[in-house]
């Protein structure tokens, strides 16, 4: 599985950059200045937990909980790879819905429409780490501008963030629905660039995914890898700036 992760990622990248000319080329080992940051674009994981939507799913289906919520993250992301490849594109709640019905069918589960809606709509309401809410406050004492870039729809950020209570912590909310694509397609990587006015050195895109933290490497960002799982790295010819299992370790990399 992680060989087909790999080649569908590369494979969505390759696809984006070949219809992207206008975005000039970046090579990942662009020195890294940290007194050039002015923003932090973060992926939704590093701030909202996800393991509640997986004990949920523990929940409903004693024993099977585990497995069906492995299989459907998996699919998830799968789902966003080949979409973007393919061109072929449907917003993230969509492929969320998909991910999932496919994750029961592959286990012989059968569970009612409430149960799937039950499901689905954990994903509106998802706890913060611990770590997140003091190391926010740290990073807008220090006058660093803070945005989202993720996957999740417009719908899915404001629904957590208000849920959060993080209202006034974020300058921006960016979906790559605006793109109608998927990182790492270079056009949701650039969703940031253009709404906060500032070139990709300037930008700290902090990922919780090893292959998000290589796309966005290889796209021009400076990059932290929020690695909370402790995998070992992608093989992808693109290493962060800087990795920690907290975003306290990201606070400390930006002192």
């Amino acid at each position: 599985m992680l060989n087909r992760r790999k080649f569908i990622a590369l494979g969505a990248a390759g696809a984006a950059l070949g219809t992207m000319p206008s975005i000039p080329k970046v090579f990942a080992d662009e020195p890294f200045s940290k007194s050039r940051i002015k923003a932090i674009a973060f992926d939704a994981f590093p701030i909202f937990n996800p393991r509640p939507v997986f004990a949920l799913a523990e929940k409903l289906f004693p024993a099977k909980g585990a497995e069906l919520a492995r299989q459907w993250r998996t699919r998830q992301f799968e789902y966003t790879w080949l979409r973007a490849t393919a061109q072929k594109y449907a917003d993230f709640w969509r492929v969320t819905r998909d991910a999932l019905e496919f994750a029961a069918e592959e286990l012989n589960l059968t569970f009612s429409r409430e149960q799937r809606d039950e499901l689905m709509n954990a994903y509106l309401e998802l706890t913060l780490w611990p770590d997140v809410t003091p190391a926010l406050t740290s990073l807008k004492k220090a006058n660093l501008r803070l945005a989202f870039l993720s996957n999740f729809t417009p719908r899915m950020l404001e629904a957590n963030i208000k849920h959060a209570g993080l209202t006034g912590f974020f300058e921006q909310s960016l979906s790559t629905d605006a793109a109608k694509t998927y990182k790492p397609d270079p056009r949701a990587y650039q969703l940031a660039t253009s709404a906060l006015k500032l070139e990709r050195q300037e930008i700290l895109f902090v990922a919780f995914a090893g292959w998000d933290a290589a796309g966005a490497k290889l796209f021009g960002y400076p990059t932290f890898w929020v690695n909370r799982q402790k995998l070992p790295a992608e093989k992808l010819d693109a290493t962060p700036d800087g990795s920690g299992d907290s975003l306290a370790q990201l606070v400390k990399f930006l002192a």
